[in-house]
């Protein structure tokens, strides 16, 4: 990774990188990658963090993600909009205790921790947008 300034003259062309956006399911990770199988050819790719970057804590076995693969190389993945997640820790919620603006944290089976409302308990499934982190409403089992 470095980079390297080349200017170029109006009739110099330049070769197309071969860029493609692809759905992947994920299938798993292994500490240093993460990997996705095409649903059709079930062909399967190895994610490096860099290239998942922030979008890790939403992977759940079998979403589908949009991977932009570079030569075969995953360059990044793109979780889904909104997941589905269960809440595996979270306090309960008092009756009455709105001063924190009627929310609580709750950690998800996947580790990231979201603002719930007061009503959701351990167990529960929902759905959470992914873009900003939120919690959107309960899931339907």
């Amino acid at each position: 990774g470095r980079v390297v300034d080349r200017t170029f003259k109006s009739g110099e062309s330049v070769e197309a990188a071969d860029v493609v956006e692809v759905q992947m399911q994920y299938l798993y990770g292994d500490g240093e990658f993460r990997y996705f199988m095409k649903p059709d050819t079930f062909e399967q790719y190895g994610a490096d963090a860099a290239a998942v970057g922030d979008g890790a804590k939403w992977l759940k076995e079998q979403d589908l993600c949009t991977l932009t693969l570079w030569n075969d190389v995953p360059l990044s993945v793109i979780p889904p909009n909104f997941v589905v997640l269960r809440v595996t820790e979270t306090d309960p919620g008092v009756r009455g205790d709105t001063s924190g603006g009627g929310g609580k944290p709750a950690t998800l089976e996947t580790g990231v921790v979201v603002r719930v409302p007061l009503f959701i308990d351990v167990g529960e499934r929902i759905r959470v947008d992914t873009r900003t982190g939120e919690y959107v409403a309960r899931a339907k089992e």
